[in-house]
């Protein structure tokens, strides 16, 4: 017998809204379509509601600001604290799901909120717009059939020597490009253990900024990163990696 939840005839939709990677006119990253759907959007679910508003107001929404509802979902949103989020859209209301950057749901606190509404049948329909993962990945020359995004790596560098060298075999292995980020004033710490602890012939990439005018992208061997006199900068920055 199927149990999967009919989706309620009255159930808005959770429009989930990508967002400029940093400070660049919306509409240089989002399709005008994106940016349409936006602003006839009343109801918002958003990591900050200061840095939403901000945004809303760089497209141009049709309405004042202070007309708009902004709840917000971040580290801080217990589990319990989530199905009240849902309940614009259980009254039949569309709601926007914005992150502070790039795709909602994508390395976001947005992903626990679209699969309670995948569990409660409300529809879910993902915008398109700029994904920094997925930029880098495309820009890195890396291997695009087969990557793994991990995330955070552990701060202390014992750990995370660890990490990344069983990150490099599994690379190897699996012939697999390997993925995440680090908080923009760590990158240089990172950037010392990826050149100390990986093999001279593993391909590292850097994609910082990306969107940005300063947007730098290079993919070079552990060997040559380690000739370079300055490879990271306090920026955004997705590092990806793959041992021959």
């Amino acid at each position: 017998m199927n149990t999967t939840p009919s989706p309620s005839p009255a159930a808005g939709t959770l429009f989930l809204i990508p967002v400029p990677l940093g400070p660049t006119p919306p509409d240089s990253v989002l399709p005008a379509a994106v940016c349409e759907q936006t602003r006839q959007l009343r109801h918002f679910i958003a990591e900050n509601a200061k840095s939403a508003r901000a945004f809303l107001k760089t497209i141009g929404m049709p309405v004042a600001l202070q007309e708009i509802q902004i709840r917000e979902l971040n580290e801080h949103t217990r589990s319990n604290e989530l199905p009240a989020l849902l309940e614009d859209l259980r009254q039949g209301n569309d709601v926007g799901l914005v992150s502070e950057a790039g795709c909602p749901g994508v390395a976001d606190p947005g992903a626990d909120l679209v699969r309670l509404a995948q569990r409660e049948s409300i529809p879910v329909s993902p915008l398109v717009g700029p994904s920094s993962l997925l930029l880098a990945l495309m820009g890195s020359g890396l291997c695009g059939q087969r990557f793994a995004f991990h995330g955070y790596l552990p701060a202390k560098e014992d750990e995370r020597s660890k990490r990344l060298k069983a990150l490099e075999q599994e690379s190897r292995r699996l012939n697999q490009t390997q993925m995440f980020i680090e908080t923009p004033y760590r990158n240089t710490q990172m950037m010392e253990s990826l050149t100390r602890h990986l093999t001279p012939d593993t391909l590292l990439c850097l994609a910082s900024s990306l969107t940005l005018p300063q947007q730098r992208l290079r993919t070079r061997t552990i060997a040559q990163w380690r000739k370079e006199e300055e490879a990271t900068a306090k920026e955004p920055t997705v590092f990806l990696f793959l041992a021959p």
